[in-house]
């Protein structure tokens, strides 16, 4: 296998002896994926940001807990798209079925969420403002990004499943529960 089981295990995935080839493809295609549109989106550029902004101050130690919270919704949710979506993040090789599970059932977009809360805490730790107004850009990108492309595509292509998933769960932000009188 190309992967080690470590590896994958570390991942949350496990990849069975027999059959593994199109595991561990699918797997490096995950993997391939979350490097080339997290990695860019939430590493690269972040970071070239953070390196040209000279009005940075002193950086806030409370941005590591979005920072932390954000990395990892965004890695579990990398995870629901290889494992029960059989599929990528990428839009070049979406998932087969509809993700609903994990934190999709409280949230239609946690991937997003994740990583502008990982974008937020980074801000905070670097004290930089450009970071933040980048953030601020990329959520409005995604904003579009799904109601314009994301949410006709899924209609298209999961239809009545869709439609009862987006009745029940939230576009951005999980609803509170309600308090019984």
């Amino acid at each position: 296998m190309l992967c080690t089981q470590l590896s994958c295990v570390a991942f949350g995935l496990v990849i069975p002896a027999h059959g593994g080839l199109i595991h561990t493809v699918l797997f490096l295609r995950a993997l391939i994926s979350f490097l080339i549109l997290p990695g860019t989106f939430a590493g690269l550029i972040p970071a070239w940001v953070v390196s040209m902004d000279r009005g940075r101050g002193q950086g806030f130690l409370i941005g590591t807990v979005p920072l932390v919270i954000g990395a990892v919704i965004l890695l579990r949710c990398v995870r629901d798209f290889y494992v029960s979506g059989k599929g990528t993040l990428a839009p070049w090789d979406p998932p087969k079925r509809l993700v609903i599970v994990g934190l999709y059932r409280v949230t239609r977009n946690p991937m997003y969420v994740g990583i502008l809360l990982l974008l937020t805490g980074w801000s905070l730790l670097a004290a930089s403002s450009l970071l933040a107004g980048y953030t601020v850009i990329l959520a409005i990108g995604f904003h579009l990004r799904v109601v314009l492309y994301e949410e006709p595509t899924l209609m298209k292509l999961f239809g009545e499943e869709w439609t009862r998933y987006a009745a029940t769960a939230p576009r951005w932000l999980p609803r509170l529960p309600r308090r019984k009188p």
